[in-house]
């Protein structure tokens, strides 16, 4: 009989733990705790700068993009494509895609007033900051007018820079001053009649094209031709920019308020769609919608992780029962062990929710091997025979504590380690594993000290004598140690971001075919170029521009970065234009030369006039003047180009430009009309969007930093074990994980399975559970006894939980599960037939 104040004191302590485990539980908020996110799986201080940005991207409008094609009634006759019409506007934020057989770029367009109901509604909803129906071009003329007003501004100080730089190559005369932007006075004349004859010239060229019929209102203002030059260089913007087919779809573009990773982002815009919906059906009844949003991803990919998470341990339950049912005698003394289960369970939440601020909720379904491995420590208490009757529970564990010690600390130590991973899900989950482990163990030795004679019988194995016999266990131990030496060659690594996702054949096709229709093309590459200040992320484009010429010399990008000047040339304006003081009467004289009249341009004479007199010019141009410092080419003066700008980038222009109001790093999107090709150099800071929705070199690193970590963790697990159990009997516990995973990675390999970070994590996790199997099966090959019984029903268990994750849509999880699943199995049957192919010795 166990003493009183045993049991008082066990049952007090679980108590405690539950209570302090439910009270912290029960104050999270785990709407902000637990994440969904996929991006939350790079580090907030993610060194590479690429990765950096892809974080920052989805906090800006860019990830709260909608966009959404309304169109009329659908004609069509096929019972089929009406039945698939209702089922797609039945439900907007969960519906299927279009796999009607009429495509809906085919739909006929609604009505103007069903189309502006629409948009009204949703603009006018608290989850939508804006909404747009595109074929409105008064954001277009009105950015138009401000860059047409500003263009001395805006545009002059570059044309000046490169029409100085280009005058530099032609001319014979010696650099005219160190700097490259400056001009002295003696060479001031040469310069002026010298742009005054090529921007005759170039009027001239221009003037032959046909395309100058749509500016002869703007030349007498603009000789110069800044804005038709800045429009040939960005045209490639204004075909990219989606325009709505007069009699197909109208195409909305919004912008919701709230992250679309959160609960904010998700249920109240899909209900705004609906009532905007709703609205549009009152003008026309027979409305139809498609759409797409970050948000629509992210609401299926949660509900799909609650479903894999209720689906799995679902799964493990039914196995964990119908293995016991094979092997335990009273099948309700299993309930003992559904204690230790949930406790460690709670013990790994609270510990990972305190040490983190937020948790991804992968690593609760990754971490429902918990049950697998928490189960272990109830399986060896709770099996452990008494050697005489009546022998009291201090007794037993006390056979038991070393390699109970051994088993979890050496696991903890090895798991722990994965703390310090760049990965925050490697990190996350080596908490929770280790924590649990720690749990489990205590309250499995609090929970079996308060039960009186606990003890689990089970069924006798009988394994038959062919497979007992020496011929049959050593050549099938001579096959798996050459698939194990063998197999491991064949092994390819494949690292895809997009393994982390539940596939959603569905809404992809939904979202390419919504895409399709706001005019995104595969032949068309996008950039991102950033800086840490806009002036910088102004330079790096300029620099980008000049290599990707280069690379792709009949296929030039667009940027609206080009609306602005780089500081340098901004700086230099007033130098400039200082040394032109000649430049009016020289480009009238060569305007005259060329048969122009030199009066049609007494617009562009006056602003020029009033520019160069700007007393914040002449002071720029002439420090000496005045002693209050110039505003004109100050860095305030500066900074302002690029928040007017940003201003007035509107709608789905505003998408070309990011500035940080916070400071933070800006950004310019090019346009190039090609598909991907050579990869930018990393001293450009600029990106290809297709390479960061990728991401695949950032687990290649991770996969790479993992390794590294694993093994570290394996050596001090190997050495832990030859120091606490010597190295003869240390050989024989270490062979049996290491031979285990190597027979695994063997088989995967010659079965041409491609491996990821998961699967070597999968097999760090195995050999701590083989480990485990070997600690305790060469506690009993040492007093000549077969392999305990709790091994074998442990082993089972963790083999039949992680077989229910090998089911799993999810494939980094599916991937863990499978090769956990082996690496176990293959343990179980080595401690179970390694003994009966040894000579047989008397005792």
């Amino acid at each position: 009989m166990e003493p009183p104040r045993q049991k008082l004191f066990a049952r007090l302590a679980l108590l405690l733990f539950t209570a302090l485990c439910a009270l912290w539980l029960a104050r999270l908020d785990y709407s902000a705790k637990i994440s969904t996110n996929v991006i939350d799986l790079i580090p907030s201080d993610e060194r590479a700068p690429e990765l950096a940005l892809v974080r920052d991207l989805t906090d800006q409008q860019q990830s709260r993009v909608l966009l959404l094609a309304l169109a009329g009634p659908n004609t069509a006759t096929d019972p089929a494509a009406v039945a698939t019409s209702a089922s797609l506007n039945s439900q907007p934020s969960t519906l299927n895609p279009s796999s009607a057989p009429f495509p809906f770029s085919s739909y006929p367009a609604p009505s103007p007033a069903a189309v502006a109901a629409f948009a009204a509604s949703l603009k006018n909803s608290p989850a939508v900051s804006d909404a747009v129906v595109l074929g409105d071009t008064s954001a277009r003329d009105a950015l138009g007018v401000f860059i047409f007003t500003r263009r001395q501004d805006l545009l002059l100080p570059t044309w000046l820079a490169e029409q100085h730089r280009a005058y530099l190559a032609t001319s014979s005369s010696p650099s005219l001053n160190s700097q490259p932007s400056a001009l002295n006075s003696s060479e001031s004349p040469a310069f002026s009649e010298w742009l005054a004859e090529q921007t005759a010239l170039a009027l001239d060229t221009f003037l032959a094209r046909p395309e100058s019929i749509a500016f002869q209102e703007l030349i007498p203002q603009d000789p110069l031709l800044l804005v038709p030059s800045l429009i040939g260089k960005v045209e490639g913007l204004a075909s990219s920019q989606p325009t709505a087919s007069p009699t197909g779809p109208a195409l909305i573009w919004a912008v919701v308020k709230d992250s679309p990773f959160s609960e904010a982002g998700q249920d109240p815009v899909f209900a705004a769609i609906d009532t905007a919906l709703a609205e549009a059906k009152k003008i026309s009844p027979g409305a139809e919608l498609r759409w797409t949003g970050i948000n629509r991803f992210a609401a299926a990919s949660k509900a799909s992780i609650k479903s894999e998470i209720f689906s799995r341990h679902l799964l493990s339950l039914l196995g964990v029962l119908i293995i016991v049912c094979l092997f335990v005698r009273r099948l309700w003394k299993i309930l003992h062990l559904v204690p230790v289960v949930i406790l460690s369970t709670l013990g790994a939440l609270v510990v990972t929710t305190m040490v983190f601020d937020r948790v991804h909720v992968l690593v609760f379904v990754i971490g429902s091997i918990l049950a697998g491995v928490a189960i272990d420590y109830g399986f060896y208490l709770y099996m452990q025979p008494s050697l005489r009757p009546g022998e009291p529970y201090r007794s037993r564990l006390s056979r038991l504590l070393k390699p109970l010690l051994t088993s979890c600390l050496t696991t903890v130590i090895g798991f722990s380690l994965l703390f310090w991973s760049d990965l925050p899900l490697v990190q996350q989950l080596g908490v929770f594993v280790s924590a649990g482990l720690i749990s489990a163990l205590l309250i499995a030795i609090l929970y079996f000290a308060q039960l009186e004679n606990a003890f689990l019988e089970t069924r006798p194995l009988v394994i038959p004598p062919a497979v007992r016999s020496r011929r049959f266990i050593t050549p099938l131990f001579i096959l798996a140690a050459l698939v194990a030496l063998a197999g491991p060659w064949f092994l390819s690594w494949r690292d895809d971001i997009r393994e982390l996702e539940i596939p959603a054949p569905a809404l992809r096709a939904n979202d390419g075919e919504v895409r399709a229709l706001f005019g995104d093309a595969t032949e068309r590459t996008a950039y991102l170029t950033r800086g840490d200040t806009p002036a910088a992320a102004r330079v790096n484009l300029a620099r980008f521009t000049t290599w990707h010429d280069a690379q792709f010399p009949e296929n030039p990008a667009a940027s609206a970065g080009f609306l602005l000047p780089t500081e340098t040339d901004w700086n230099a304006r007033a130098a400039h234009l200082a040394a032109l003081k000649n430049f009016p009467a020289d480009l009238r004289t060569a305007l005259e030369k060329h048969g122009y009249t030199p009066d049609s341009f007494a617009p562009f004479f006056d602003s020029w006039s009033a520019l160069t007199a700007s007393p914040t010019l002449n002071t720029a141009a002439n420090p000496s003047l005045n002693s209050q410092p110039s505003t004109l080419n100050s860095s305030a003066s500066y900074s302002s180009l690029f928040t007017d700008l940003r201003r007035e980038l509107t709608g789905p222009l505003s998408l070309l430009f990011h500035l940080d109001p916070a400071g933070g790093p800006s950004w310019f999107l090019t346009l190039a009309d090609h598909p991907p090709g050579a990869i930018p150099p990393a001293e450009l800071n600029t990106f290809s969007v297709a390479q960061l929705e990728s991401l695949n070199t950032l687990f290649a690193r991770y996969r790479a930093d993992a390794a590294k970590l694993s093994a570290i963790g394996l050596a001090l697990l190997g050495a832990s074990v030859f120091v606490i159990y010597g190295f003869k009997r240390g050989i024989r516990i270490f062979v049996i994980p290491a031979g285990s995973c190597l027979f695994a990675l063997g088989l995967l390999g010659l079965c041409g399975q491609t491996l990821n970070i998961f699967h070597l994590l999968a097999a760090f996790l195995g050999v701590c559970l083989s480990h485990n199997y070997a600690i305790f099966s060469a506690e009993n090959i040492q007093r000549h006894e077969p392999p305990p019984p709790s091994i074998r029903l442990s082993a089972l268990c963790t083999a039949v939980v992680f077989g229910a994750l090998a089911l799993s849509k999810i494939p980094v999880v599916a991937a863990l599960g499978t090769t956990v699943g082996l690496i176990v199995i293959t343990a179980l049957l080595m401690v179970e037939l390694e003994p009966l192919g040894r000579p047989s010795k008397r005792p």
